[in-house]
């Protein structure tokens, strides 16, 4: 088990209106930054304060406005990434005002190539990893969950023609003793290279709930999860690792009475701000766990945080990265997010490597560890022997067996037979692919 508090990271929206003389940043000396607001009480820009002019706040790393994508991804998703190869789970959740930069930072931009956030880019790591490591079968499957007013939705269905977000099969919650939450109505696709899992990512996003606001242009009105399910066997083990990684784009939080929104716009601030606050919820009571003994943690509030449950203070390697703006007028709002992300800082985690028996590989294994043992029995005893040629079946088994043992990477893989005209005739087929330079076991006899 490997006890872990959240990272956090803060990213600064770029901006022409940046109020610079409001906020600065700084390096500390153990390697983390702090960004420092001031808010003097004589402006009368509607930012009320009465009890203090600075507030510093602590991040594991700030990106400034001229951070590219690659480096944000490199920073942030290539630890959890390598964490989640080794078995541990990983999430990386992005957090903010709405038009902060959250869905541009995971998911990234449609207009450059380098705009790629941070979900494709570890797609393409994650396969990426695959060719390098030759020795271990990877296999991956992907989800993608949206939450909207409360109710879950699998972005991923295929299989209706999708014009309204009604239209797309409802996911709900089910709890189990042993496996915790269960998501009904959630496909897992296979995904067996890049392409078909970024073809994936694209007909989820193309699904997704989104809506112009005085906030932004195209404000993505719902929180939505992609997952990654990564299965590992190394060739010659009997063992195999199960992960995921949470890749979630947080719904923006914002202050209705600033954005003037209302019917169904209003609709969905109401349930995202209310999302947002049984999140904080949540934090809060992992940190009086941590320092006042709570035994209760309210997850299963609302949908999100229900889902969310081994991210916040359960069995995972958890990133969150906070984006605010930095215009006067939002301020309050950046306050706000840095605020929360202190708290989120306050959270630990234990980690435990996913790591299991697997059973049809354990069968496996001790059906060829019997068949060794009696071949060594009968060539002991001498019922070897036996009188006439193989047939051609007999042949082709000697092929099939030779082949496999050939093919296979472990060290520990043996070829065992009782029969001494078999081990002869494999003698013989071994001969010939010397002699021929083959990689195969070809024919003889």
């Amino acid at each position: 088990m490997v006890k872990q508090g959240i990272e956090i990271y803060l990213r600064i929206k770029p901006s022409k209106r940046l109020a610079g003389e409001a906020f600065k940043t700084e390096e500390l000396d153990d390697g983390g930054q702090k960004i420092g607001f001031f808010i003097a009480h004589d402006q009368k820009d509607g930012l009320v304060n009465n009890k203090k002019e600075l507030y510093n706040f602590k991040f594991d790393h700030i990106f400034d406005v001229d951070t590219r994508q690659d480096e944000v991804f490199e920073r942030i998703a290539r630890p959890v990434i390598n964490s989640t190869l080794g078995g541990y789970n990983g999430t990386i959740f992005a957090y903010g005002q709405t038009g902060s930069g959250k869905t541009f930072t995971i998911t990234g931009g449609p207009d450059k190539y380098s705009d790629r956030g941070i979900i494709p880019r570890t797609i393409s790591a994650m396969f990426g990893e695959y060719a390098r490591m030759s020795d271990t079968v990877f296999t991956t499957h992907v989800s993608y969950l949206e939450i909207y007013n409360e109710n879950g939705y699998d972005l991923l269905d295929s299989q209706r023609d999708v014009t309204k977000l009604e239209d797309l099969p409802k996911v709900s919650l089910h709890e189990d003793g042993q496996q915790g939450v269960q998501l009904r109505g959630l496909s897992l696709n296979p995904a067996a290279s890049e392409e078909e899992a970024l073809n994936l990512l694209f007909l989820g996003d193309t699904n997704r709930m989104v809506a112009e606001t005085p906030m932004n242009q195209a404000s993505t009105r719902s929180h939505c999860i992609f997952s990654l399910y990564i299965t590992a066997r190394t060739a010659g083990s009997n063992m195999v690792r199960r992960a995921k990684l949470h890749l979630v784009d947080l719904a923006g939080s914002e202050r209705v009475s600033k954005t003037g929104t209302d019917g169904t716009l209003l609709k969905e601030a109401k349930y995202i701000n209310l999302s947002l606050h049984y999140l904080e919820q949540v934090i809060i009571a992992l940190q009086e766990k941590a320092t006042k003994g709570r035994s209760h943690i309210p997850y299963r509030n609302s949908m999100m945080t229900a889902v969310l449950k081994d991210s916040l203070g359960g069995n995972c390697m958890t990133t969150m990265i906070a984006t605010m703006s930095g215009e006067r007028p939002n301020l309050d709002e950046s306050i706000s997010t840095c605020r929360f992300a202190q708290r989120v800082a306050c959270i630990s985690n234990d980690a435990i490597l996913n790591e299991e028996t697997d059973p049809t590989l354990l069968i496996a294994k001790l059906r060829r560890d019997v068949e060794a043992l009696k071949a060594e029995l009968a060539l002991a005893s001498g019922q070897e022997i036996n009188d006439g040629e193989l047939t051609d079946e007999e042949k082709e088994q000697c092929r099939q067996r030779l082949d496999a043992y050939l093919h296979d990477k472990s060290p520990e893989a043996t070829l065992v037979m009782a029969d001494m005209r078999k081990i002869q005739f494999c003698y013989a087929l071994l001969k010939g692919m010397v002699q021929q330079g083959s990689g195969g076991s070809g024919s003889s006899g």
